[in-house]
């Protein structure tokens, strides 16, 4: 899905049906919305609030829609899959939000810079699947810096502290920030 075009859509769906959204998107969808990348999403992460019932209700139903207009937009599209990173976020992350769309009824902010990094980091070193949108990011060798310092800890595992090293350094290679 194209994120901004599926979410203008949307909009104008909730709208109609007198619901609102004012939430917190991360992931793909977020840096799409930021023009970090351009790039086709499977869904639109919610980070907070919990997405109430009758959103995530009208969201299936706005996915049915696409389909059946021969679209491709899976149920989940909208979804809180993420909701678990908020508590582990640096402190006062709510306070450092951006705009990241602003319709009639749906507004979305995204992470700070700072935060949003800090998230797609960890994705990285947990999944390893984020790293064409953390090149995107383009860290500075000092944001790594600063990430690896709230990364490490984030696991229990011993050799994770260590594995977000090594994650870490192999991405300033790749951006050509050192040997």
């Amino acid at each position: 899905m194209d994120p901004r075009s599926t979410l203008a859509a949307f909009d104008q769906y909730l709208a109609r049906r007198g619901l609102s959204l004012d939430g917190v998107v991360v992931g793909g969808a977020a840096l799409n919305l930021l023009g970090v990348i351009r790039r086709q999403t499977r869904d639109c992460d919610i980070l907070h609030p919990a997405l109430p019932p009758e959103v995530l209700q009208a969201a299936r139903d706005f996915a049915a829609e696409v389909r059946a207009a021969g679209g491709a937009l899976g149920d989940e599209w909208l979804n809180n899959g993420p909701r678990s990173l908020a508590p582990l976020l640096p402190p006062g992350w709510e306070l450092r939000l951006q705009e990241a769309f602003l319709g009639q009824v749906l507004v979305l902010r995204a992470l700070h810079r700072s935060d949003l990094l800090k998230s797609k980091l960890f994705a990285l070193c947990d999944r390893g699947l984020d790293l064409p949108d953390c090149i995107a990011l383009a860290p500075t060798p000092e944001e790594l810096a600063e990430a690896s310092v709230w990364l490490e800890p984030q696991d229990l595992n011993p050799h994770w502290p260590a594995h977000v090293r090594a994650t870490l350094d192999d991405l300033a290679r790749r951006l050509g920030h050192g040997p």
